[in-house]
């Protein structure tokens, strides 16, 4: 295999062992973006010079004995994380010249271990859609099938993961913006617990990065293997410094178990709101029987789970509101008249995100108390379970969708079709309670597209689905390399520089 695809462990281990210099790995990533990214797109804003005086830097500190735990490795950063001198526009035109002053405290705890930025990922408007497409950037496609979209909001992450591009990157997680460009891409990422890791400075542009505390919204790992993803998250797991972090240190416990015959396993495969293509249901099933292959106890329904029509209503309330307080909608009286023109029966995933557009403070805590008696149902099912599996989305990676209004977009699932954002509500059970979820490698549609699912894990046990993940892979398979990095991808590149 080539040093472009090795896992981060491997380059760490191979640096500690003088095989190979940072400046070395370093040059090889830069390379390979120059040779393929013209047709990817998924390094939106490099930052070679500075990536090439950090490797040497690097190559320095090891030989004056020193070692970090990233100590020279090549890593890149979504878009949407303040890089001090590299420009951070979310994908906004008004945006496209700010400069924030000081790195993202994310990025900080990369350099300060070591990690070498070659540049940031391309990312969808305001981190808004399942897709990454901006005007200032472009588009992102999938490694996989240029003619599919990569996902979003992490997408230019994981589709730099799934090229070569360096062997970790960070993204965040609201709508499955970590979990879905990780299943469309076949790479894997980790949505932590709400709150376990510092955000600041992953903030719009222009904004003051202030430790806040998100609702919903993480940032966090991704990677080519499951132990690399918890190798990252090592790194960045940990209170801000500016808030918690003055009297708290972080300690996760470890895993439930350490092998795979001890865990308790809840497989879920459809969703009452929505279909699961047979793509997904397939790629759902092989985890399942790996996991009783490896003598875990699995189970197929349980009156422990939460209501899942509650769950999607509470997640899509709590998103939307949430999103329209930071990005307000135009035309507040044109929605005003057609919510109220709206039947009470109504009450389908569209209509619920219309009346949440219109969500005053006492609407928004009544759903978060709401959420409260969620979350108390998981704990209940997690002293029964370790995980549970289940999609991240109904369907692999769809075909590009520039409709400019996302509402009149649809999703086709094994030819029916769907309202777009319906397909959130995999990746909003995990997020609206707060939970830990393991995107992973699954398989294959039979197109050959990758297909992942998601392991969800109990509250600040992060590390649980993290190593279910790895057993996984172990039983499985994981990460494997896109087809398209072969003469079709390097013919095409040579096309669009003629």
């Amino acid at each position: 295999m080539e040093r472009s695809f090795q896992t981060a462990e491997e380059l760490v281990a191979a640096m500690r062992a003088g095989a190979v210099t940072s400046v070395e790995l370093t040059d090889e990533a830069i390379a390979r973006i120059e040779r393929d990214d013209e047709v990817i797109n998924a390094i939106c804003v490099p930052d070679f010079d500075r990536a090439r005086a950090a490797a040497r830097h690097a190559d320095q500190a090891r030989a004056r004995g020193e070692d970090r735990p990233l100590l020279g490795l090549p890593v890149t950063v979504k878009e949407s994380y303040n890089i001090a001198g590299l420009p951070t526009t979310w994908g906004m035109p008004p945006h496209r010249n700010y400069l924030p002053a000081e790195d993202a405290v994310q990025v900080s705890r990369l350099k300060a271990t070591g990690a070498v930025v070659l540049g940031k990922t391309n990312v969808p408007l305001g981190l808004q859609d399942i897709q990454s497409f901006n005007e200032i950037y472009g588009t992102t496609t999938n490694p996989w099938d240029r003619g599919r979209t990569s996902g979003g909001s992490s997408g230019g992450s994981a589709a730099a993961l799934a090229s070569g591009f360096g062997a970790l990157s960070i993204g965040s997680d609201i709508a499955g913006s970590l979990r879905t460009p990780a299943h469309f891409c076949g790479v894997y990422a980790h949505k932590p617990t709400l709150g376990l890791v510092a955000n600041r400075g992953m903030v719009p542009p222009s904004q003051p990065a202030l430790p806040v505390d998100l609702d919903l919204a993480v940032v966090g790992p991704m990677a080519r293997t499951a132990r690399d993803l918890t190798l990252l998250l090592d790194v960045m797991a940990g209170p801000d410094p500016l808030t918690h972090g003055v009297a708290y240190d972080l300690t996760l416990p470890p895993a439930r178990h350490e092998r795979l015959s001890d865990f308790r396993v809840l497989v879920l495969d459809e969703h009452p709101l929505i279909a699961t293509s047979s793509a997904v249901r397939a790629c759902v099933n092989r985890v399942a029987a790996a996991l009783v292959d490896g003598g875990a106890r699995v189970e197929r329904h349980s009156p422990l789970l939460p209501d899942l029509i509650e769950a999607a209503t509470l997640y899509m309330q709590l998103l939307i509101s949430g999103s329209v307080a930071r990005f307000p909608v135009e035309s507040l009286e044109q929605l005003q008249t057609r919510v109220a023109g709206m039947s009470a029966d109504e009450q389908s995933l569209d209509a619920v995100r219309l009346r949440a557009m219109l969500f005053d403070h006492h609407d928004w805590m009544e759903a978060n108390n709401r959420r409260e008696l969620h979350r108390h149902g998981w704990r209940q099912l997690f002293a029964e379970y370790d995980a549970v599996v289940c999609p991240i989305t109904p369907t692999p990676a769809f075909p590009h969708d520039h409709h400019p209004n996302p509402l009149e977009r649809r999703i086709d699932i094994d030819g029916v079709e769907y309202p777009y954002f319906d397909q959130l509500v995999w990746a909003g059970l995990a997020t609206m309670p707060g939970l830990p979820a393991t995107a992973i490698p699954a398989g294959q549609s039979p197109e050959g597209l990758p297909v992942g699912v998601q392991l969800i894990g109990p509250m600040f046990e992060d590390r649980t689905p993290l190593r279910l993940a790895e057993l996984l892979e172990q039983t499985i398979g994981g990460f494997q390399r896109a087809p398209l990095f072969g003469t079709e991808l390097h013919t095409s590149a040579k096309r669009l520089h003629a």
